[in-house]
């Protein structure tokens, strides 16, 4: 009984959700046929995307050691951290909630954490898949622009995080990732 009360807890928004789908599905059946194939659509996505990514991760997990994570990126990193975590950042494929897995090893590893929503941060707004459709879709001189606004913004917004969410519960994070192994 407790191991099914645990199970419904965890998957509790999701099973909400499932119930949102059917009273849809008794209100408007169109708009409820629409809404499942749009959740089928998301599903597939997410298992093509998420098996790739997962893999890699698996393999930086085990060929990059924590020592080398700790030094290019870790609490005394400085400027190669912050460098490093916006190039992994831009450079990355795939959907924001893919970024989430490898902010897990990167916090697992040792990374600063300013480093790591630096990195969250570059995923979303710098990525070089983005910029290269802006320069076709909006032009050059709007895509700089957003650009040269948007880095410092990825850069300040780590540093903010990390202050305003302190060092107790930064520990607490990094501990519960610890134990999540």
């Amino acid at each position: 009984m407790k191991s099914i009360l645990k199970a419904f807890k965890r998957y509790s928004f999701f099973i909400m959700s499932l119930a949102a789908l059917f009273i849809l599905f008794l209100y408007n059946m169109d708009l409820g046929i629409k809404s499942a194939v749009s959740f089928r659509d998301n599903v597939v996505q997410m298992l093509m995307v998420l098996p790739p990514i997962m893999l890699i991760l698996g393999l930086v997990d085990i060929w990059v050691p924590s020592k080398v994570l700790m030094k290019y990126m870790g609490d005394d990193s400085g400027f190669t951290g912050v460098l490093i975590a916006i190039l992994v950042g831009s450079l990355a494929a795939g959907p924001m909630y893919a970024a989430f897995p490898f902010t897990a090893v990167l916090m697992k590893k040792g990374v600063r954490f300013s480093n790591v929503i630096i990195f969250m941060n570059a995923w979303c707004v710098t990525k070089v898949s983005t910029l290269l459709f802006e320069f076709s879709a909006l032009g050059y001189a709007f895509t700089i622009a957003r650009f040269v606004i948007d880095l410092p913004g990825v850069i300040i917004m780590g540093y903010l995080v990390e202050k305003f969410v302190g060092k107790t519960e930064i520990s607490r994070l990094y501990s519960t990732d610890e134990q999540s192994e």
